[in-house]
């Protein structure tokens, strides 16, 4: 006779415990929507022609919830445009000869260089209101957020195992199956890690996107980055270190709930036959997992929509196999489309190249004189700071990657490292450093070290946490050890994840000369022969000849290194180390 089992009823106390859990969620959800609404009565409030900014401890709650909303703003707009451009740049070979070096000189441009045009143009856009400020400041923490988080999303399309594209082309799925089945849980492990880069990315340009001058034109918000940089120039210490204090709990506020729930979340998607004996956990997201609204979403709604969106995206993508759209080619809306795109940015692009060619007949002999060596000197300091990063950041990347004991202590610490904005900590390093044989150029290397290592570090842990099982237990049983381990398991598994970390932090590196190379602090002048110190001094003085001269031959040389170093490379990794 067949016997019924029943699963044993939830406890009382489990049951409240899901209760609680829910409880959580809703109210979680119900702050969200009320600082949604708090952060839109602010965009609409009128612009005040001066914004002091408070010292006080009791300012600080406010200013770091208004920091966490333009990063996340900022966030949300870069993940939209990395997703489309990376995967565009992977697909379609033409697209990738302009779209890869445009993005490098994208990435390679300080913030400095067009936030002049950006700020002034959208609050011209919006005279009388707070929107067009905290338009700019968003889209300028999006710049130090895209570009590595766009090359992350290349790198992990372009090393997807052939057979899984062969597949996905035998079961004819369209560009957005293609996208949601197989290009996105590819790259979620990369993504997740360039996330957090990308807020630390945000964090350290937080203090030039929020208080901003121009001649004498004062753009400034309340947030974290205003706050850090008044106590900066006012000298004083102690607000410093509360600023500091502050952003240092919001970092590790992030890391336990949203980040760490992220990385245990994200281990499901690798490419593994065996499962990990110590796989990354989280707290929250085991609590979530016993939330009923969140089963619920999960189970329910989230398929339901996701069900909806595969079939009204698939009329716009068929697959494979499809019947081709009636009409000639050229006249297809798609094929359109593309052609206006492309009418619309080349007119752009002659407008824009009139508009310099006219600015930059202003410069004098002596003023082109001096950007040669400027850029040679600035580039110099770029690899010093690449080199030392490199040095330091596989081994503990490795280390970290590899062993998830490690990496629940490193992890927080690393946001943490990465986050702290290098213009806050200059001035100790300027006083400790300015002493020492080669005083500001010293300094210099230091301060774009701190905001270049973090890139290479990310994508190396990220790709240490790619190494699938089966490959790490195939390396026990074949006793690699030491050196021959690194050669045959590490190094070839890393390779294409240290190649998007390089040029991600050589990027970083021109970025970061603008703030190293020309600093203010205590009302003193410091100030370092180089490229970035040139655009720094010309935005300072509202000097755009000099400033777009200045951009314009870095743009060269990013240029130059993506033809001659960044594009092998990548063609390198696409060949030869991938899972096959």
């Amino acid at each position: 006779m067949a016997q019924i089992y029943y699963a044993p009823a939830a406890s009382s106390r489990d049951q409240t415990s899901i209760w609680l859990v829910d409880a959580v969620v809703v109210l979680a959800l119900a702050g969200l929507v009320y600082a949604l609404a708090l952060a839109a009565a602010r965009l609409t409030a009128p612009i005040a022609a001066t914004v002091p900014i408070d010292l006080r401890a009791s300012a600080l709650p406010a200013y770091a919830g208004l920091s966490v909303a333009r990063m996340a703003a900022a966030y949300v707009l870069s993940l939209a445009f990395s997703l489309a451009y990376g995967r565009l740049a992977a697909a379609h070979r033409r697209a990738e000869r302009v779209l890869l070096p445009l993005l490098d000189i994208l990435q390679s441009i300080p913030i400095l260089a067009f936030m002049p045009g950006v700020v002034l143009a959208l609050v011209a856009l919006f005279p009388s209101t707070n929107l067009g400020v905290e338009l700019a400041a968003v889209i300028l923490i999006f710049t130090s957020q895209a570009w590595n988080l766009a090359f992350g999303v290349y790198q992990s399309r372009i090393t997807i195992p052939r057979d899984f594209n062969e597949v996905a082309t035998l079961y004819r799925l369209n560009g957005w199956r293609r996208f949601t089945r197989l290009e996105l849980p590819a790259g979620v492990i990369s993504l997740v890690w360039n996330s957090m880069m990308s807020w630390a990315g945000g964090w350290f340009f937080l203090i030039a996107a929020e208080q901003f001058t121009l001649g004498d034109k004062d753009f400034r918000l309340p947030g974290l980055g205003s706050y850090l940089k008044t106590a900066a120039d006012a000298g004083d210490v102690g607000a410093l270190l509360l600023g500091l204090a502050a952003l240092l709990a919001v970092i590790l506020l992030l890391d336990q709930l949203v980040w760490r729930p992220l990385v245990a979340w994200a281990e499901k998607f690798k490419l593994e036959q065996t499962e990990a004996a110590a796989p990354p956990t989280s707290w929250l997201l085991t609590a979530l997992r016993r939330s009923a609204l969140v089963s619920w979403l999960g189970e329910r709604a989230w398929p339901a929509l996701g069900d909806a969106l595969d079939r009204l995206l698939a009329r716009w993508a068929p697959g494979p196999g499809a019947p081709a759209p009636a009409g000639p080619p050229l006249l297809r809306p798609g094929r359109l489309l593309g052609l206006a795109a492309l009418v619309a940015l080349g007119l752009a692009a002659l407008w824009g190249g009139w508009s310099v060619v006219r600015l930059l007949r202003e410069l004098t002999l002596a003023d082109w004189a001096d950007l040669p060596a400027a850029a040679g000197a600035t580039f110099l300091r770029t690899l010093a700071a690449l080199g030392i990063g490199l040095v330091w950041t596989v081994p503990a990347g490795v280390a970290i990657g590899m062993q998830p004991r490690w990496a629940r202590r490193a992890q927080p610490l690393v946001q943490v490292a990465a986050s702290v904005p290098a213009t806050a900590l200059f001035p100790v390093l300027l006083l400790v450093l300015i002493g020492l044989p080669g005083g500001l150029n010293l300094a210099a290397v230091a301060l774009m070290l701190l905001g270049t290592q973090w890139y290479i570090l990310f994508n190396v842990i990220a790709g240490a946490q790619a190494i699938p099982t089966d490959l790490r237990e195939a390396g026990v049983v074949y006793k690699l050890r030491g050196w021959r381990r690194w050669r045959y398991l590490i190094l070839p598994s890393l390779f294409p994840y240290l190649v998007t970390g390089m040029i991600t932090a050589t990027g970083g590196a021109w970025n970061a000369s603008i703030v190293a190379e020309f600093v203010t602090f205590g009302g003193e002048q410091y100030q370092a022969f180089g490229l970035g110190s040139l655009i720094a001094e010309a935005a300072n003085d509202a000097a755009y000849a000099r400033l777009a001269a200045g951009t314009l031959v870095m743009a060269l040389l990013v240029v130059c290194l993506n033809r001659l170093v960044w594009r092998r490379l990548y063609r390198l990794a696409e060949r030869r180390y991938r899972l096959d």
